[in-house]
């Protein structure tokens, strides 16, 4: 049998090339070099973490659900390198999908009986720092509640394309939770109904949760702002 061959005879997830990287190594508890640290922390070294590549057999229910997942993605036509790479770390598994193909894996997986993810319970968006190649993830925690299952899906991405597909057309409940991920990471969804910050005025300068983002020394911008009456307000229906 292949390597990426499961079971089932569905086609899993090649490991040549480069892999989506995760983690980085963390000195001090807010990065902070040389004096003006006062938490205590400044001596703080934390190596960077990185979860392996999973093989099989993955372990639980995760190997049943892995054979059904492929197999309905081989099903649909969807190339063989749509999920990069599969981990499982501290009780749960993720799939690293490729942002082209993300919208018909998020189908699929709500669609197909045998996986049935009705639900995107949350998106996220993460920064792993200038050091990390691919540093913003946008990662999508879904929940089967027919077969009371959860999985995530991480999408990386490049700093100077932060682009996704919005998954609003297929999940709903993203709406708001994709607007923050913006506000927040600056991670543009393409197709969102409206993709406004939800955190932050609307003219704000930056996405204060990058972590190359100044924890200090930003200006005050709330001086002189206006409410306006409700019939001059925003709609975003």
């Amino acid at each position: 049998m292949a390597d990426n061959e499961s079971q089932s005879g569905a086609v899993e997830p090649t490991r040549q090339g480069s892999a989506p990287v995760s983690g980085r190594a963390r000195q001090g508890m807010f990065g902070v070099r040389g004096t003006g640290d006062t938490s205590g922390y400044g001596g703080l070294r934390l190596p960077a973490y990185v979860p392996p590549a999973a093989e099989r057999p993955y372990g639980g229910w995760f190997d049943e659900f892995a054979d059904n997942f492929f197999a309905a993605l081989n099903e649909q036509g969807l190339p063989a390198d749509t999920v990069q790479q599969v981990t499982v770390d501290r009780g749960e598994i993720t799939f690293y999908v490729r942002r082209d193909h993300l919208l018909e894996v998020c189908r699929t997986l709500r669609d197909d009986p045998a996986l049935r993810f009705e639900l995107c319970s949350s998106v996220s968006g993460v920064d792993y720092g200038p050091e990390v190649p691919q540093r913003l993830h946008s990662v999508y925690h879904l929940t089967s509640m027919t077969y009371r299952r959860r999985i995530r899906l991480d999408v990386a991405l490049e700093i100077d394309d932060p682009h996704v597909p919005s998954v609003v057309p297929v999940y709903p409940t993203a709406d708001f939770q994709e607007r923050e991920a913006w506000d927040m990471f600056g991670i543009v969804y393409d197709g969102h109904p409206a993709l406004t910050r939800i955190l932050m005025p609307d003219d704000w300068d930056g996405h204060p949760q990058r972590k190359d983002y100044p924890l200090g020394g930003i200006p005050v911008e709330y001086k002189g702002a206006e409410i306006p009456p409700p019939d001059q307000r925003r709609a975003y229906s």
